[in-house]
């Protein structure tokens, strides 16, 4: 018998309103091809940008459907796992606020800034708590509001189209594993990072690195709060390191890619996806994608994937699931897992 950490339930939640491909045509000086075809997107959700809205409100609604799947009360987790790039404030942590709004004082509350691969960093940190006996149940939460830090103009369009607003959390639990094979539980994360590429995809400013003042009048008149992203850099390492982690992960558990029921990557660029895919040598058909509709939500991506596949019916129990993911830092992981 082992000792491990199992999903108990999944929850997700989006903005009510949607943004088209022909909506940011209005303000990118750009149109549905141009995005289809590099991208795969469609359509996103982005809060309104003149509220209040922040990634917590968001992660709070997530959590509450989460609760509910997994039929676990507030009151039983021991501590929160937060992934987002997109903080409420410079600090403290949006783990501190969630937790607040939830109204579970005095449990640990962590936040990790590992952007897309945020989820997967996340669920191999709660799986670890719980695999020592620190903790038998844990959220682990993904979520984002991007929209607030895009530059809606001409001048941002080749990042402003990639990047919806959302939010996806599941409740980890302890579990007692007598059959490997048929039981569901985390079989395995394997984490990556290579900071020679950090610039490559980054947020320059606000930082310390600047002289005087972390924010400046100088700093924004060079537009230098937006992302910045070397395009051909990410997708030329994304479709290396995705197909080139989740090997690890299926060489580390004697498992093969036939093997795999259900491919939940991330959900940066559905081209990226397709050649991670082919690269596996599995059908397109086991893997499941969600950017069409949802963009790139950043750390969000694969909850957000799990709840909806949960909902059409793609996810069921006793499959094996692989989940890969490549982002920002440069970070790269993935878990495997039977659901």
């Amino acid at each position: 018998m082992m000792i491990r950490s199992k999903i108990l339930g999944v929850g997700s939640y989006l903005p009510e309103k949607i943004w088209t491909n022909d909506d940011l045509a209005q303000m990118m000086d750009t149109s549905d091809e141009w995005i289809t075809q590099r991208t795969g997107i469609k359509q996103r959700h982005w809060v309104d940008v003149d509220s209040h809205t922040t990634t917590s409100d968001l992660a709070l609604e997530a959590v509450t459907k989460a609760l509910t799947s997994s039929k676990v009360d507030k009151n039983e987790i021991e501590c929160i796992v937060f992934a987002t790039l997109t903080g409420d404030h410079f600090f403290p942590g949006s783990g501190c606020f969630l937790q607040e709004k939830l109204g579970v004082p005095g449990i640990p509350a962590i936040d990790i800034r590992q952007q897309c691969t945020g989820f997967i960093y996340a669920v191999a940190i709660a799986d670890q708590f719980i695999r020592t006996g620190m903790y038998n149940k844990i959220l682990v939460v993904g979520a984002e509001v991007h929209s607030k830090g895009l530059k809606r103009s001409p001048e941002g369009r080749d990042v402003g189209v990639l990047f919806g607003d959302g939010a996806g959390a599941v409740v980890l639990g302890k579990t007692e594993v007598t059959d490997p094979d048929k039981d569901s539980y985390i079989l395995s994360s394997h984490l990556h990072a290579d900071g020679r590429f950090a610039k490559e995809l980054w947020v320059s400013a606000p930082g310390m690195y600047h002289k005087g003042d972390q924010i400046s009048h100088e700093l924004l008149d060079q537009n230098l709060q937006y992302p910045y992203m070397n395009g051909k850099a990410v997708f030329i390492n994304a479709v290396k390191k995705m197909p080139e982690v989740t090997l690890e992960a299926l060489n580390f558990n004697n498992k093969k890619p036939d093997d795999v029921d259900l491919y939940l990557f991330h959900q940066a660029n559905l081209r990226i996806n397709e050649a991670a895919a082919q690269q596996l040598n599995i059908p397109h058909e086991k893997v499941f994608n969600t950017i069409q509709k949802f963009g790139n939500t950043t750390a969000a991506t694969i909850p957000l994937g799990m709840d909806e596949a949960v909902k059409l019916g793609k996810l069921k129990p006793g499959m094996l699931v692989a989940c890969a993911a490549f982002g920002s830092g440069f970070t790269w992981g993935s878990t495997l897992l039977r659901w």
